[in-house]
């Protein structure tokens, strides 16, 4: 199947976003031979700063195999920004409505039409402190075994370096290196021809992950943790102790709250709780 043709939004792009890139940000890109020449293809990237799709966007537009990335739906509807995404034809995900499944639908097209649909399967950027990649959501596996595409595991480190998560301001100097490393496609082949279980899901998700983590240990010349931090685990355990000290604070004395507050806190937190889970469904797929 012949290769998408990048089209003029997407190199439009480039022409603005390149040069504060290439000023910005040194370079050390690895695994450009692992990027499918022909065909459609995902590939599976570590997520720890709000600027490196950007940052990894410019590594794989020089193999010239541009990604599709899926996005929030709100970024399709931001002035120019929005017109771009639109005109690169970046996979809107709509969150908590009856069109969040179009984005799996929409990867699935644009692999069996040749193009690579590029995941961030943590779904949102890592939580673990140390930067590692966290567990992964079903949704880069669930379109693999659908299409029975490759899956390219590529890990990125650097552009956190200028913008850690969650930091609000950049640290420009000295000059960081955006480092990327693309490794050989995953090896899916147990899972094909089977059920499409969640478990079947689950398992071949850490597979990619665990491919991903390698590819990150090499970058970074050190050893992940034995396991991937968990932000649902951490939730659950976060409610856990909140309860135990809601708990407490009910026998406290006049100073804490009464039995009757504890038990009007615990079902707000049950009505509230089944919600969050729900979400966490639907950003199955990616952010």
């Amino acid at each position: 199947m012949p290769r998408r043709r990048i089209g003029f939004a997407y190199r439009f792009a480039a022409v603005i976003c390149k040069p504060p890139l290439v000023v910005l940000l040194k370079r050390d890109w690895r695994g450009m031979e692992n990027i499918p020449a022909q065909g459609g293809f995902i590939t599976a990237v570590n997520h720890n700063s709000h600027i490196d799709p950007v940052a990894y966007a410019h590594f794989q537009y020089n193999t010239g195999r541009v990604p599709r990335f899926l996005a929030k739906s709100g970024l399709f509807s931001r002035g120019f920004v929005g017109a771009m995404m639109r005109g690169t034809g970046q996979i809107p995900v709509y969150r908590e409505s009856t069109d969040a499944l179009s984005a799996f639908r929409a990867a699935i097209d644009a692999v069996e039409r040749g193009e690579c649909v590029a995941f961030y399967p943590e779904g949102t950027l890592t939580r673990d402190p140390g930067g590692w990649p966290m567990t992964g959501k079903t949704g880069a596996a669930r379109v693999a075994l659908q299409t029975r595409c490759p899956v390219v595991p590529v890990a990125q480190w650097g552009a956190n370096e200028v913008l850690p998560p969650y930091a609000s301001r950049p640290r420009l100097l000295p000059r960081k290196t955006h480092r990327v490393l693309a490794g050989p496609p995953v090896d899916l082949d147990r899972f094909y021809g089977r059920e499409m279980t969640p478990e079947l899901l689950r398992e071949a998700t850490e597979v990619i992950m665990a491919a991903v983590t390698r590819q990150l240990e090499e970058i970074r010349g050190e050893k992940a943790p034995g396991e991937p931090y968990d932000p649902q685990r951490e939730r659950v355990e976060q409610r856990r102790k909140t309860r135990t000290q809601t708990r407490r604070k009910g026998h406290a004395g006049p100073s804490g709250r009464g039995p009757a507050e504890h038990r009007h806190q615990e079902r707000q937190n049950e009505q509230r709780w089944p919600k969050e889970r729900a979400t966490a469904r639907e950003e199955g797929l990616n952010t």
